[in-house]
Order: structure tokens, then C-alpha cells, then sequence
């Protein structure tokens, strides 16, 4: 297992969706670790902005705040190459690198001509392939979905963690059995975090790998005088997340109505006044943390008593909203 980085000043990190221009993404990167957050989170998002591009221009920027890989996905990123980025830019900065995988957006793969079949075998497949690399001996994987044999890399690692986005109770499990965190979805109650954990749980129950399994959420964030404003500025963020069939568990436990197919046709057809009807204040209320500074440095405080190692400010696109956030929640 790799030797996971301890949080530098906090158990706060912040997440970054591959939208904004990279030059404004720097000023991103710096104003997260200025404002004291321990990992900022790339997101790999098809058709958006490269992740190992940004990872380094972000690592190259800053000084202390380790960078998240969040997720490479091996239907698009074979996991030998997945490993060479994570290990290169380990190499160039040390301690300070982390590798989540996943299966990647639906959307995005559907768009791409791409199928994800056998997901729970290949993201376990992809965990020992890059494992097996990171150590610097010779692999010797033939599984069911890659196999890769004879050939190590030149510059090994153990200091690069290997986290597992998940949220299906399958995928939890093999995260708590195999991977060093697991990195839980964005917009979730913290009912459904708590599902997860204990998903997880069951998992390390049985873990092969040594250590314990850190555990990584993401949080949609919105910060402003006034309640009213903030739940406003992110309904429909939420609702086009929300809209997702993989997040009826999350609905169901968080117990506020929402309808998912009418929120999806909505989406679909961009029909956003009607997109942000469906989305009621009690359902942003239990997925998200919105308001005032003191309502979100409480919300954080209910996800935190979770039992969560990080928490992940998510949503917010810009240097300043996200330097109100960390002043709120660090």
C-alpha cells in the first residue's frame, strides 16, 4: 500500500471540474492552498480540460497542497498509462500526488462511443495493475479484462495512494477491500454517506490491501449573506446531478421527493425553469451545503460527525467563492 500523505493543515479539500480557462485554474490551485485546503481534486470529465496537464501546472504552482487524479477511468486511460502519469508526476513532486480511479461520467462515456461493461471487475483489475507497477517490479497481470506482463517501470513509487470513487454498494465494498480511499459522489445526504461507510466497512472486513482505507466525500458548496441566495445559486447544479437513476439510493435515504424522471426530461430538453421547480429547498437542504457561513460551517460539521477524513468543497468555479468557502469551513 502506498504511504498516504497526512493532511498538511486540514481535512478539507476542494474540487475542481475542468471548466475553467487553466490560467484561471492556477489561481484556483494557489487561493486553495493559501486558504489552508489539504488536497485540491482534478476531475477527469471527458471533452473537458486534460487532468495531467492541469495536475502539473496546479503541483508546479503550489508548494504544499497535495493533487488528486479524480477519476481516471480505464475504459478511456489504460491503466499502465493511468500508472506512468501518476508515477511522472510523483517524480516531479513528491508526496504530494494522489490517483483516483473510476468508471467515469455515464454521459460522457455514452458520447464518446464508449460501453462500460464489467465494471466492477475491470476498476478491480485496474487497482492491481497499477498497484503492481507503482512497485517497481515486474507485472505479471492476466485477468479477465487487461493483461499486461514483463514490464515494470523505471521510476516506482509508494507514496501514490490509490482511491476508488464509488457508490454502488459493490464497488464500496471494493474499495474497503482493496483501494487506500474511496471517494464518495457529490450531492449526497449525509444518509447515503453513511450507507456508503458502512458499504465500505463490509469491504475492509476482508481487505487484502495493508492500512486503513481513508474515506473522501465531495460536497456541493454555496456561500452568500443570505440563505435564499445560496440555495438559488446552486438548484440547478444540483438538479442536473440529481437527475442521474444512480442517485435513487441517495434520494430514497435522504427521504425528500424528488422526480428523477422528470428532472432527467427536464435536463435533457435544457428546460431549466423546470429543472429548478422540481428541485425543492428540503432537497438541496439534505444534498448539499448551502447558506450563510455559520449554516455551511455546520452542515460541514454534520458530514464531518460522519466519520468522513476529508471533506470536499464542490461546485464553486471560482477564486473567490472558493476562498469564502475555506474561510468558512477550515
Amino acid at each position: 500500500m502506498a504511504s498516504t500523505p497526512q493532511s498538511n493543515t486540514s481535512n478539507t479539500g476542494v474540487s475542481w471540474d475542468g471548466r475553467a480557462p487553466l490560467a484561471e485554474f492556477i489561481e484556483q490551485a494557489k487561493a486553495a492552498e493559501a486558504g489552508g485546503a489539504s488536497t485540491l481534486w482534478v476531475a477527469c470529465h471527458l471533452f473537458l480540460r486534460d487532468p495531467v496537464t492541469a495536475a502539473h501546472a496546479a503541483l508546479a504552482a503550489t508548494s504544499r497542497i497535495r493533487v488528486a487524479l479524480m477519476a481516471m477511468s480505464p475504459y478511456t486511460v489504460h491503466p499502465v498509462y493511468i500508472s506512468m502519469a501518476a508515477a511522472a508526476l510523483d517524480e516531479l513532486f513528491p508526496g504530494r500526488v494522489l490517483l483516483c480511479l473510476g468508471v467515469g461520467v455515464p454521459g460522457d462515456l455514452a458520447a464518446a462511443g464508449i460501453e462500460a461493461l464489467k465494471p466492477l471487475t475491470t476498476l478491480r483489475e485496474a487497482i492491481r495493475v497499477c498497484r503492481a507497477l507503482f512497485s517497481g517490479e515486474a507485472i505479471a497481470h492476466q485477468g479477465e479484462v487487461f493483461k499486461v506482463a514483463g514490464r515494470r517501470l523505471p521510476n516506482p513509487t509508494d507514496r501514490v495512494p490509490i482511491v476508488l470513487a464509488a457508490s454502488g454498494p459493490q464497488m464500496l465494498e471494493l474499495a474497503g477491500a482493496e483501494a487506500d480511499g474511496v471517494l464518495i459522489s457529490a450531492a449526497t445526504s449525509p444518509a447515503f454517506i453513511r450507507w456508503c461507510l458502512d458499504n465500505v466497512d463490509r469491504g475492509a472486513a476482508r481487505r487484502m490491501a495493508s492500512g486503513r482505507c481513508r474515506r473522501m466525500a465531495l460536497v456541493y458548496t454555496r456561500i452568500a449573506d443570505d440563505e435564499r441566495v445560496a440555495l438559488d445559486g446552486i438548484r440547478r447544479a444540483m438538479g442536473f446531478i440529481l437527475r442521474g437513476p444512480h442517485h435513487a439510493k441517495n434520494v430514497e435515504l435522504a427521504g425528500t421527493k424528488l422526480d428523477q424522471a422528470a428532472l432527467w426530461n427536464a435536463c435533457r430538453d435544457e428546460n431549466w425553469p423546470e429543472a429548478e421547480r422540481l428541485v425543492s429547498d428540503a432537497v438541496l437542504r439534505s444534498h448539499a451545503a448551502a447558506g450563510t457561513p455559520a449554516q455551511v460551517r455546520e452542515r460541514y460539521g454534520d458530514y464531518r460527525a460522519l466519520g468522513l477524513d476529508e471533506v470536499i468543497v464542490s461546485g464553486i468555479g471560482d477564486r473567490d467563492g472558493m476562498t469564502r468557502a475555506l474561510a468558512a469551513v477550515c
